[in-house]
């Protein structure tokens, strides 16, 4: 079983998994609306328009496990982050990453270390996961790396296919 096999669900409820992006390196970020890090949302706006004919999508993870900022229902989620930061990449539903309720595509990512070769729980909102196009994660960022650090930047465009 890949990343890509692993059941996940659009933020309006529809089915779906990542093999939707096979083919695609994918930076997975669980997002939040109501966090100092929020403004991230704009830089992840502008990775996907600067890389997404390239082999590129930025998706994003709504969670509420990190002191209740992300409370909304998945229409003023939407309606936040399109209206506030003109996001266009696409979301999925809002999910649990850590603890006993943690989605099996966190499951997985937890494994993953970061640069310091830490592995385990997702430490805050906005914690990126780079995914290459064959749905390998290989590159894990802590929340506080922009999404236009030179080290994401060059993560990204060693993966892409095109």
């Amino acid at each position: 079983m890949t990343l890509h096999d692993i059941p996940l669900r659009t933020l309006t409820g529809e089915p779906t998994s990542l093999a939707v992006y096979r083919g695609r390196a994918v930076l997975l970020v669980n997002v939040a609306s109501k966090c100092g890090l929020t403004p991230q949302y704009e830089g992840l706006e502008k990775l996907q328009n600067d890389y997404a004919d390239r082999g590129f999508t930025v998706l994003g993870v709504p969670c509420n496990q990190f002191a209740g900022q992300e409370p909304g229902s998945p229409e003023e989620i939407q309606t936040f982050c399109s209206t506030t930061y003109g996001v266009s990449f696409p979301l999925l539903e809002k999910t649990e990453v850590n603890g006993e309720g943690r989605h099996p595509l966190y499951a997985e990512l937890a494994q993953l270390a970061d640069a310091d070769g830490e592995a385990g729980d997702v430490q805050w909102n906005f914690e990126k996961f780079l995914i290459s196009p064959a749905g390998e994660p290989v590159a894990r960022l802590r929340p506080r790396v922009e999404p236009q650090a030179p080290e994401l930047v060059a993560a990204i465009e060693a993966l892409l296919p095109a």
